[in-house]
């Protein structure tokens, strides 16, 4: 049985939790959505410094930085799939990003973290399959987190997130 599920309306770089997740891209540059919001909360100079020395991260895998200037202790970056029709793999890569923050978080102590919805911004994908992978995925998982957050953007994603089966926070 995987950890507890709550869905969240809010902001992700205001949550009290342990980790956060970054929907970053394969450069870990900064960007736009949600990324560029993790960002500017971390600290962009602190946070740029921190993952140019990770290097590259590419679609599925996932990397972990302190938080510095966030409430949570660490940022667990993950490089989602760009959508491309359903047809190139992207919903296990979805699923991967999901499982290797879990593994990060295990391998940093972590015991509760909050994912935002992965790939549904710039990317494309579908918020409605995304929300089916992240709940999931995320039910399934063997993990050592016992409480994680789908933190929605919109009212429609966090409605999607409560009838897939995540509480409300």
């Amino acid at each position: 049985m995987g950890p507890r599920l709550q869905a969240v309306l809010g902001d992700i770089t205001a949550e009290l939790v342990d980790a956060i997740v970054n929907a970053a891209n394969s450069r870990l540059a900064g960007g736009g959505g949600v990324d560029g919001a993790i960002h500017r909360a971390a600290g962009t100079a602190e946070l740029h410094a921190a993952c140019a020395e990770l290097g590259r991260c590419p679609p599925g895998e996932a990397k972990a930085t302190p938080g510095f200037r966030l409430r949570a202790r660490w940022i667990i970056h993950t490089v989602g799939p760009v959508w491309s029709g359903g047809n190139r793999d992207e919903a296990a890569v979805l699923a991967s990003c999901y499982r290797r923050s879990l593994a990060v978080a295990d391998e940093l102590g972590a015991r509760s973290v909050a994912f935002p919805a992965i790939s549904t911004g710039v990317y494309g994908y579908p918020p409605d399959q995304a929300a089916e992978v992240a709940v999931g995925t995320v039910g399934r998982a063997d993990t050592e987190v016992q409480l994680v957050r789908l933190v929605a953007f919109d009212q429609a994603t966090f409605d999607r997130y409560r009838d897939l089966g995540a509480d409300p926070a």
